[in-house]
Order: structure tokens, then sequence, then C-alpha cells
């Protein structure tokens, strides 16, 4: 028994809510199967890990210490693959592990649906995950009327500075300004700044009950969306200030990506982090060719969290990662 009295090998979500969860799974299933898109697996334990500087993979050790691979943050890379591969439009409802993300809304293991459709840009896929959203949330409460805004207005309307052209100075006084203490590590760090004045001031603008897409985010926050001019063809989907969805109208082009890669290895090396191979198969497929198509990563459990009201992950999971 734990101090507070409840027996610790019991599943923190109650079994009305897994019910909820089971339904909603159901709803994933059938809106891409009403649209055309194949279920797919790939493998969960792969031999390279990310090299994103803002993720970290868990590694699987042998007894003797030996590496033998990584649990994936998602199974982006494999997809792709298989889409070079000649699939067609495919999504996937999968485990995905992230080292070190534990909170309310975070569990070092969680349920990822991920997604591609073939032929269409970020701004068709959002209709979609607009879509998908809805229904999957609007059975259990009300939706209010969805919408769109870009990196850049969000921004101004919240901070007074467009993101795309402001230094590192100059934001750091505004977020100052604002009454957001700054940690020192960060104060000449751009996007560590950009993506604090996030997190503290512009999601909380969005409306509750209600879908926001962001969308165009300054080219240095890429990742593996096509960049266009000063922008990044990239967006992100939120419930309130909750971030639900992560989408790009995918790079296909194998030397940029790489070049990407080995910059996130130099940052890694600046701050100190392990540093991580790129996942050569990865950049095979793209030199096999990608076929042009555009992609999102979906945290389910957050999606139930909003359904049912919850206000804490471990609410809609069984057992969060200290009852594993």
């Amino acid at each position: 028994m734990t101090a507070a009295g409840s027996a610790d090998w019991a599943p923190t979500a109650s079994l009305a809510t897994l019910r909820l969860r089971a339904r909603m799974l159901e709803g994933v299933r059938a809106h891409f199967a009403t649209t055309g898109a194949l279920e797919v697996e790939t493998p969960v334990m792969v031999q390279a890990g990310v090299t994103d500087v803002h993720l970290e993979s868990l590694e699987v050790r042998r007894a003797d210490g030996a590496r033998v691979g990584f649990l994936h943050t998602s199974p982006e890379y494999a997809m792709k693959r298989l889409l070079a591969a000649g699939a067609p439009d495919i999504y996937q409802v999968c485990r995905v592990f992230r080292e070190g993300e534990r909170g309310r809304r975070h569990n070092p293991e969680f349920t990822m649906v991920e997604w591609y459709r073939l032929g269409i840009d970020h701004h068709a896929l959002m209709d979609d995950v607009d879509r998908l959203l809805r229904t999957l949330i609007e059975p259990y409460r009300g939706v209010g009327e969805t919408r769109r805004i870009t990196y850049s207005d969000a921004f101004r309307q919240a901070l007074g500075v467009d993101p795309l052209v402001v230094g590192a100075a100059d934001l750091h006084e505004s977020l100052t300004a604002a009454g957001i203490d700054v940690p020192e590590a960060v104060v000449r760090e751009r996007d560590s700044l950009l993506d604090l004045a996030m997190a503290t001031l512009v999601a909380a603008r969005f409306p509750a009950d209600a879908i926001t897409f962001l969308y165009d985010f300054p080219a240095s926050q890429a990742a593996l969306a096509r960049v266009r001019g000063p922008v990044a063809s990239r967006f992100e989907a939120f419930w309130g200030e909750l971030e639900l969805a992560n989408g790009f109208h995918e790079l296909d082009d194998a030397a940029e990506q790489s070049a990407r890669f080995q910059a996130d290895r130099a940052e890694r090396r600046r701050r100190g982090q392990a540093d991580r191979e790129p996942d050569s198969r990865f950049i095979a497929g793209l030199e096999a060719g990608l076929p042009p198509c555009a992609g999102v990563a979906l945290g389910f459990d957050r999606v139930v969290m909003v359904a049912s009201g919850a206000g804490r992950i471990d609410e809609v999971v069984a057992f969060p990662v200290e009852r594993a």
C-alpha cells in the first residue's frame, strides 16, 4: 500500500475511462478505413536513435552492457521507408518512448497515431486532422469553431514581436517585460526563447474547448518539414493550450535531411548531449525517392484527456511508468 492508502498494483485510470479509450481507438481505425489508409506496423526497437536535441531515445542494452538498439520516439523514419517502397496512404497506432519525459501531461511511454497522405500539403492535412479530432471528441463534449493562425500572427498578438525576424536580445527583453522568468541558460538561445514564449504566453491565448492550428513555423524549427523562405511547412494542433499533434509537408530531399541531421549532432555536442548517428536506412529511403506527402503525429492519450476531461495523463492510461 502507498502512503495515500491506494493499492500500487491497481490501474490509475478508471474502467469507465478505459472503455472510453477503447471506443476512441475504434474511432481512429474507422476514420482511416473510410479514407482508404492502410494500417501498418513497424519495429518498436530500432537501430538508430533520434538526433533531435529536444528528444532523447531510450537505449536497450544486454546484460553485459552492449547496446542492442533504441526504443523509437516515433515510427516516422520506418513509415517513410514504406512510402518510398510504394505504399499508399498509411497510418499506425503504436507505443512510443521518450527518455526523461514525465509530468502531468507526459509519460515516457505513450500512444501515438501517426499517418501520411500522398500528394497533399500541410494545409490539406490540417483538414484531415480536424475531421479526426472532431470524430473522436464530439461524442463526449462540445467542440468550438476551429481556428487557424500563423506562428507569426500568434506571436504578434501575444507578445508584439515578429518571431521570424526578432533577435534573441529583443525577445528576451519582451519576455521579461511580460513577467516571464527566463532561465540564464537560454537567454541567448533564440529558438529556446521562442519555445519558452510559446509555452508561457502564446498557447495560453488559444481558445478553450476548440481546436487551434498553428502553422508556418520559423525555418529554424523545420525538423523534417519543407522550408519556404523564412518559414517551415509545419503545423501543430492544440486544444486550448494543450498540444495534440505535430505535422509536416514532408521534406523529400536526402541531402538536405542529412545536413539537418549533422547540424543536430553539432548542437547536441555543444549542449553536452549524447551523440546519435543518423538513421542511414531512412536517408537511403529518401534517396530512393519519397513521394510528395504530408504526415502528422497525434498524441492519442492527450486526445483521451480532452474527451474525458482528465487533468493528468495518469487518468487515461492503465499503468503509468511508476506502476508499469
